[in-house]
């Protein structure tokens, strides 16, 4: 057991190092900030593609589907923009330069735009030249957290070597900070433009396209294989039964993947098309609710001869229901408790695949791609997928599966508890 206990150590330290590593959580809390923005977007595009056809013909006769698209495509279709924004900004301040990063942030988003290709139009006769949604949308991802943080690093490299304009004490410190600015903005935008050329010389034409093609596009591939979804979640669960938050750890890397994968459902839904994808942000997120957790808090409820246990589902039953599972987790515990090991680290993965079978045979309709609303009670946190058949899917996975799932695992720790309860008694 202490060999055990010391690999188990190494291994948390090695995931809390991981985890806690600027490039990283700088990335995390990036897509955490944007999570308003899709759901905003999200919301416009169920709108403008109503699934009552009267309601949608309603918003097209007053001119609000027009709105509504270009909300979409300003927020969801626009997000590496924000993404690119934010990474940098958040790398910057982690670096403790006395700043909030807002510069290297306006700085990030100009290499990017740089590295963007314009593209010529012809609108109404007229000949224009416009930035494509291409990639600054879903498509860019990945090259918005590649340039963010390059440009963040590259701002904290050029400022602790202080190659800036320092100007006296007596200039307003909104000029002088417009002017400790210029140097790096100038030495960034010149590199992005300089390496932007040599793309262009190349057979992809630019880094966005390079990037999509040998490292965004290969990972929605295995990101949209239902066995690596069930491998990465079972990942994600085994370091929450470390006493780590997995899903600050996992979603920097994959949320990107599983987002863009949302994007391509949600956009074949605007445009009346059948849904390309059933492994989505969306759907992973509905079935995975709660880490299915909310089954054990009913097993408390309702089967526990245990009073340690009917009292914790007492106190876990209002957060459950709304898919607040850390006072069951922590509370059992589920961490480091190898008794509830399996059930805890499989059961989601375990729910994945039946959802994927069912939606594959067609008896589940796949997610539209919209973002789903943390914070929603069992049910109706699963409305944004589009179908009746989704929010049933939630609940018989919530209320049935997952705690036949839990059930010989607790009974074990229930029973255990209950015959030490008895010992107690006895003893008074």
């Amino acid at each position: 057991m202490e060999k055990i206990m010391a690999t188990f150590d190494g291994v948390l330290a090695g995931v809390t190092k991981f985890s806690n590593n600027k490039y990283i959580k700088s990335i995390s809390d990036a897509m955490m900030a944007l999570i308003g923005i899709m759901i905003f977007g999200s919301f416009a595009v169920i709108f403008r593609a109503f699934p009552i056809p009267s309601v949608a013909e309603f918003f097209v006769t007053i001119g609000l589907d027009v709105f509504f698209g270009a909300i979409n495509n300003l927020t969801i279709g626009a997000i590496s923009i924000y993404l690119v924004f934010l990474i940098a900004k958040n790398l910057t301040a982690k670096f403790n330069l006395g700043e909030d990063g807002t510069t290297v942030g306006l700085i990030a988003i100009m290499s990017f735009l740089i590295f963007t290709p314009l593209g010529n139009y012809t609108v109404d006769e007229a000949n224009i030249t416009a930035i494509p949604l291409t990639w600054i949308g879903t498509s860019g991802m990945f090259s918005a957290i590649i340039i963010g943080l390059l440009v963040g690093r590259g701002y904290v490299f050029i400022k602790e070597r202080k190659w800036t304009i320092k100007m006296p004490a007596s200039v307003p410190p909104m000029v002088s900070r417009s002017f400790e600015a210029l140097i790096p903005t100038i030495l960034l935008g010149t590199l992005s433009g300089f390496v932007a050329y040599l793309f262009s010389l190349t057979s992809f034409g630019n880094l966005h396209q390079l990037i999509f093609t040998i490292v965004q596009t290969p990972l929605q591939g295995v990101g949209s294989s239902i066995w690596a979804v069930m491998l990465i979640i079972a990942f994600q669960q085994f370091l929450w039964f470390l006493g780590i938050h997995g899903t600050n750890v996992i979603g920097p890397i994959v949320t990107p993947i599983w987002m863009a994968l949302n994007v391509e459902n949600l956009t074949a839904y605007e445009a009346g098309q059948p849904l390309p994808n059933i492994v989505t942000h969306a759907f992973i997120n509905i079935v995975c609710w709660g880490g299915s957790a909310l089954g054990l808090v009913l097993l408390m409820l309702f089967v526990s001869k245990s009073q340690r246990y009917k009292e914790m589902g007492k106190i876990s039953i209002i957060p459950a229901l709304f898919g607040i599972t850390e006072p069951v987790i922590f509370g059992t515990p589920l961490v480091l408790n190898f008794k509830m090991a399996v059930p805890f680290i499989f059961n989601n993965s375990i729910c994945l695949g039946i959802a994927y079978f069912l939606t594959n045979i067609g008896f589940i309709e796949r997610t539209i791609g919209a973002q789903a609303i943390f914070g929603l009670p069992v049910g109706f946190h699963a409305s944004i997928g589009g179908s009746v058949s989704i929010i049933i899917l939630q609940l018989l996975l919530q209320l049935i599966l997952s705690p036949i799932l839990w059930y010989p695992w607790f009974k074990l720790i229930d029973k255990d508890a209950y015959l030490e309860e008895q010992k107690h008694a006895e003893s008074r």
